[in-house]
């Protein structure tokens, strides 16, 4: 099985809360990295996520200690939304 790894960045400008912690995490930019495999048998090129991860603290803390936490891509593209929705409210106060 053919598996390929992509990261990007993404930026938070408040701070959020994931399921799977007990705490917020700060504002910042952080790396989103995602695992994929070849879908096999299809007359064209597919892959399907397998695993998206998030690393944590932020690319602009400043600590040598990084993890790899694991979270869902739904989980993500609402906390980014919610992110989003927080920064027009505040524009407009």
């Amino acid at each position: 099985m053919t598996e390929r790894t992509t990261s990007s960045e993404i930026t938070f400008v408040h701070q959020f809360v994931l399921s799977s912690l007990m705490a917020p995490l700060e504002a910042g930019t952080y790396r989103l990295v995602v695992d994929e495999e070849l879908v096999e048998g299809l007359s064209f090129t597919a892959y399907r996520r397998v695993a998206t991860h998030l690393e944590i603290p932020a690319i602009s803390a400043k600590t040598v200690k990084r993890q790899f936490l694991q979270v869902s891509a739904a989980e993500i593209e609402d906390v980014l939304r919610k992110d989003a929705e927080l920064g027009s409210a505040t524009a407009t106060n």
